[in-house]
């Protein structure tokens, strides 16, 4: 019976998993590239973009998360842990 029950748990865990990549296939693109760019960008060109203002594609990229709550926390459920990292190594955030 548990033996049962934890296949069972380990299906839908899989098939949720599943679903939720797949609900925002864009949305993932553009998190990957984001994380991309943080992991291949030097500290001192993180610096320099700092105070750069944003081109036209992530304007309406930001406008999208601004309208849609749940886009926007699956974007930074994403893309969270790799940015906050690469920020903290280069002496962006405490």
């Amino acid at each position: 019976m548990t033996k049962r029950l934890s296949i069972l748990a380990c299906v839908l865990a899989l098939l949720f998993a599943g679903v939720a990549y797949a609900q925002y296939p864009i949305l993932d693109r553009i998190a990957d590239k984001v994380i991309q760019r943080y992991q291949s960008s030097s500290c001192e060109q993180l610096w320099q973009a700092k105070g750069q203002p944003h081109s036209p594609e992530e304007q309406k990229a930001v406008g999208m998360l601004k309208s849609d709550p749940q886009m926007r926390t699956y974007f930074l459920n994403k893309v969270a842990a790799p940015i906050a990292n690469k920020m903290f190594e280069c002496g962006l955030i405490p």
